[in-house]
């Protein structure tokens, strides 16, 4: 029986403008169906570079690029599954990307950011909402980007099947910058 395998997707390379988030403070992740069951996973290694003013958030800036062979699921052998080209193709396509093009105020401490996701060597647009909140010396921008697994050429061959593996990914992000008043 082939293992089943949750897909995620993400974002970042760092950027001079902004600064580096704080990684042991960050979190990259993802939520899926598997057979209609829930399925997390997330990834151990990313680079996050963002700056956001909420007096200016139109100037704001995020780059944010994803090791995808860093991914974690609940089992080894999934974790192996992923890694293959069925899947991301880790040894080909080693890192994901996400580059903001714009960020609005959406309300208070809320957001929309849009800008281009790169997966597999395919880039689409994307958007997601999310909200700022600052703590101490940090900001934190916690968010949930739908993507479509299938647009990325996430599981191809038999994997197709969105009955077996649900099409939307549901990608998490929680990334901590030093707050800025530029």
């Amino acid at each position: 029986m082939r293992v089943l395998i949750p897909t995620a997707l993400l974002l970042a390379t760092p950027l001079a403008f902004a600064a580096p988030a704080d990684l042991a403070q960050s979190r990259i992740g993802f939520a899926m169906k598997q057979l209609g069951t829930p399925v997390d996973g997330g990834f151990k290694s990313f680079s996050a570079n963002v700056e956001l003013n909420p007096a200016k958030p139109e100037v704001g800036k995020a780059d944010i690029t994803i090791q995808t062979g860093s991914i974690s699921l609940p089992t080894r052998d999934a974790e192996a599954e992923a890694k293959k080209k069925e899947w991301f193709n880790a040894g080909q396509f080693p890192t994901a990307r996400f580059v903001s093009s714009s960020i609005k105020s959406a309300g208070p401490n809320r957001y929309q950011v849009t800008g281009k996701l790169t997966l597999k060597g395919i880039t689409r647009d994307v958007s997601a909402p999310f909200t700022l909140k600052q703590q101490g010396a940090l900001n934190v921008v916690e968010g949930v980007m739908p993507v479509s697994r299938l647009a990325f050429k996430i599981g191809e061959g038999d994997w197709t099947d969105t009955g077996t593996v649900a099409d939307e990914v549901q990608i998490k992000f929680h990334v901590a910058f030093p707050a800025t008043t530029k």
